[in-house]
């Protein structure tokens, strides 16, 4: 029997090149999910663009328009389980989402986060990266829980600090990455090869899974 593809709903605020990382692999059948609906806290998000060229629908929900965070993530909610969602990504979603909101879709909200968690969560986590002096830093794909850039951790990949980096030179070399292992994430979730087990995420073998 043919797996379903799985109904992908994506939060963001800026560019959207996950976004469009995601949308690439879904289009091309490397990952079994559809990118079903886009929401962006800010009206003028390239992000929101991307989305509609790929022929998704695309959401503006503005905080400040609606009376704040509480109601943007009501309207997102009921916007995004319109849609049948069944996995949120945050990707390039510069607000903290509320407990309420995970628990509208418990185990299924992700988020992409530029280091290697848990060092250096919160902003600028490349600058942070080096000015710490580090020489591995990456980044991180996780389970959104109710602290920041906190939850289990799905999948890795490191990215070395070379000499002369600036934040710029990092943050690119490090965003190759992101547009691989977010995929291959959403990718593993659909596939029903996550499985979480209090902090720890265990990948189960594609043999238990059929795939």
């Amino acid at each position: 029997m043919k797996r379903q593809l799985t109904r992908v709903g994506v939060l963001v605020s800026g560019r959207g090149s996950n976004l469009q990382a995601l949308l690439d692999a879904c289009a091309s059948g490397s990952v079994p999910a559809k990118v079903v609906l886009v929401i962006s806290d800010k009206p003028n998000a390239a992000a929101l663009e991307k989305a509609r060229a790929a022929g998704v629908e695309a959401l503006a929900i503005e905080p400040a328009r609606v009376g704040g965070m509480r109601q943007f993530e009501v309207q997102a909610v009921t916007a995004l389980k319109s849609k049948g969602v069944e996995l949120v990504c945050l990707a390039g979603f510069m607000r903290v989402v509320s407990p309420a909101f995970l628990k509208e879709f418990p185990g299924r909200v992700l988020n992409i986060h530029p280091s290697l968690l848990p060092s250096f969560p919160g902003l600028d986590a490349q600058k942070q990266a080096l000015e710490y002096g580090v020489k591995v830093t990456g980044c991180t794909v996780h389970f959104v829980d109710e602290q920041v850039d906190h939850g289990p951790i799905v999948i890795q990949a490191a990215v070395p600090v070379l000499e002369g980096d600036t934040v710029e030179s990092l943050s690119e070399r490090i965003l190759e990455q992101e547009h691989k292992i977010y995929p291959e994430a959403v990718r593993l979730f659909a596939t029903g090869r996550l499985k979480l087990e209090g902090r720890r995420v265990r990948i189960l073998p594609p043999s238990e899974w059929g795939e």
